[in-house]
């Protein structure tokens, strides 16, 4: 590592003020509505005392995979656009991840990028420059090889649009080519998160110049080199893709066809599962997942995920400015209990600001646990030692928000605290926090990339955007072990930094983590080979039914 060379700039605007448009999408695509917490689940919760084990479904043992068949999933929402450089939405993402394919990929266990559309890859001493050797014999789905002309092409569009993911590729200087089998990537400072952005679906590969097409017309039916390719899109009821024949993975996909069938009530869900009209359902209501698993021919399985859970604390109002309010908040909440009861047991509480299928997560970060004395006693060496009145932002129709802020405002009141609750729409909710118009509230965070440094970025460097997830936390320590982390490639090094990183901020509980959810799918028993990473990508091609 060249020591002489700078990071990036703590201004670093584009990247964060992308980060902010790219949340709210997520949030508001990947809200995991937990129906059936009524009085009687928050009564009981209120009662609780101990904590849920989180828990999977899991298949026996599968048979050779057959090819052939149709398959049909069905979700609460449909997609809303195939342009990879600017749409946000989930719904859309785990649709076009089965078009596109990228120079790498994330590992399934999330903690790892592996090779994909790279066989494999160089980097120079300085960390600067990375060669990249392009899998040879690829084709786009109509045919034409792909080459490293459209690999420059595509990561050059997905760097130069505005307001779009190109905050992902920020650290991307040059893109050259010196043969059709080569690219080579130069970086404007040592970046060791590289690979793994590399993989976010905004880099997945397309034809160069769009195949000769208009950008808009080619998004409408688009081309890659991924397992399947376009086929009909009737909006607000099914979207299908069919087999791709050139794929490169010999014998791959299994499918002839994946649809995507939009049934946005829960238990209309539920019902086409048991009745096999289709073979999965994406998320089902944890309130359900019990029922599920005793249903004859139904599997349940709860892929580890990204998902967290945490408490906004905005900075700026006093006394949320003062470390010892924000610890005895932190202390005062239950969340075995939460995760019992707001979860149904399917979960773990949470102890760090990274989750554990990130790399570098510390199962050992000292975050506060639920202790009511320790909650006491910081309150009475803070400012406010007698409690203080407060309001509390909840987004309408959320139940998990919902639960949460009924059952924090029981335990504030513990401390003296008398804390409100105020319910707007969740759009109006994410613009107040973005505006830190705010004093407590509750938001979550979903990774797209194997690799921390994304929630880092958006939860420690307070300029720009993302205001250190709009909490207004100001830490120049903090600040400094994130960047030297943005720069160490040596992975016990960096391991050490993220390690004294994820004990600090826990220590200032400036953004105290709720708990950690598992992403829900019921399926067909004869559905084989379905497996979903923690950022929530799946992989169509090695699906099969028996």
């Amino acid at each position: 590592m060249a020591s002489s060379t700078e990071g990036p700039p703590f201004d670093a605007f584009t990247r964060r003020q992308a980060m902010v448009a790219h949340e709210m999408s997520r949030r508001s695509v990947l809200r995991l509505g937990l129906a059936g917490l009524g009085s009687v689940g928050l009564a009981s919760f209120l009662a609780a005392c101990g904590g849920g084990a989180s828990s999977s479904g899991a298949s026996g043992a599968a048979a050779a995979p057959k090819p052939g068949g149709s398959l049909t999933l069905v979700r609460s929402q449909d997609s809303v656009d195939f342009d990879k450089t600017m749409v946000f939405s989930n719904a859309s993402i785990w649709v076009y991840n089965q078009i596109f394919d990228g120079l790498t990929i994330g590992s399934q266990d999330g903690h790892s990028v592996e090779p994909w559309l790279a066989e494999s890859w160089t980097q120079s001493d300085d960390h600067l420059t990375w060669t990249f050797k392009l899998k040879q014999g690829v084709k786009f789905s109509n045919g034409t090889p792909m080459t490293s002309a459209d690999v420059k092409f595509s990561l050059d569009e997905a760097s130069g649009v505005k307001g779009g993911w190109e905050f992902i590729n920020s650290a991307i200087d040059t893109v050259t080519t010196p043969d059709p089998a080569t690219v080579v990537i130069k970086t404007k400072y040592p970046w060791a998160p590289l690979l793994a952005d590399l993989a976010c679906p905004s880099n997945g590969i397309i034809p160069v110049n769009y195949g000769g097409k208009a950008k808009k017309d080619f998004y409408t039916a688009p081309v890659g080199t991924g397992p399947f390719a376009w086929d009909t899109w009737q909006k607000g009821n099914s979207l299908t893709l069919k087999k791709n024949p050139s794929y490169w993975r010999s014998g791959l996909p299994y499918l002839d066809s994946v649809t995507w069938q939009v049934v946005p009530d829960d238990n209309t869900r539920n019902v086409m599962i048991q009745g096999s009209t289709a073979q999965i359902n994406e998320n089902p209501p944890f309130s359900t997942v019990d029922q599920l698993k005793g249903v004859p021919d139904v599997t349940v399985t709860l892929f580890p995920s990204t998902r967290t859970d945490y408490i906004l604390m905005n900075e700026q109002r006093p006394p949320y400015n003062d470390v010892h309010v924000r610890r005895a908040i932190s202390y005062a909440i239950d969340r075995e209990a939460l995760v019992k009861t707001v979860l149904f047991g399917n979960g773990t509480p949470g102890n760090s600001l990274f989750m554990p299928t990130v790399p570098y997560y510390d199962k050992n970060t000292p975050g506060q646990t639920f202790d009511m004395a320790k909650a006491k006693s910081e309150m009475a060496m803070s400012t406010v030692p007698t409690g203080f009145t407060t309001t509390y932002l909840a987004s309408s129709g959320d139940s998990t928000d919902a639960a949460i802020a009924q059952v924090l405002q029981a335990s504030l009141k513990q401390l003296g605290i008398t804390m409100n609750i105020t319910n707007s729409d969740p759009s109006a909710v994410h613009d107040l926090q973005t505006a830190l118009n705010y004093e407590i509230s509750h938001s979550y965070w979903t990774m797209d990339i194997n690799d921390p440094d994304e929630l880092v970025q958006f939860s420690v460097l307070p300029s720009g955007g993302g205001h250190s997830f709009n909490t207004s936390y100001n830490s120049s320590q903090a600040q400094d072990l994130a960047t030297q982390a943005e720069k160490t490639f040596d992975t016990a090094a960096r391991q050490q930094i993220y390690t004294q990183l994820q004990a600090l901020l826990a220590e200032d509980a400036f953004l105290p983590t709720l708990f950690y959810q598992p992403m829900p799918y019921a399926m067909r028993s004869n559905v084989q080979g379905f497996v979903v990473r923690p950022t929530g990508l799946y992989d169509m091609a090695t699906v099969s039914l028996a």
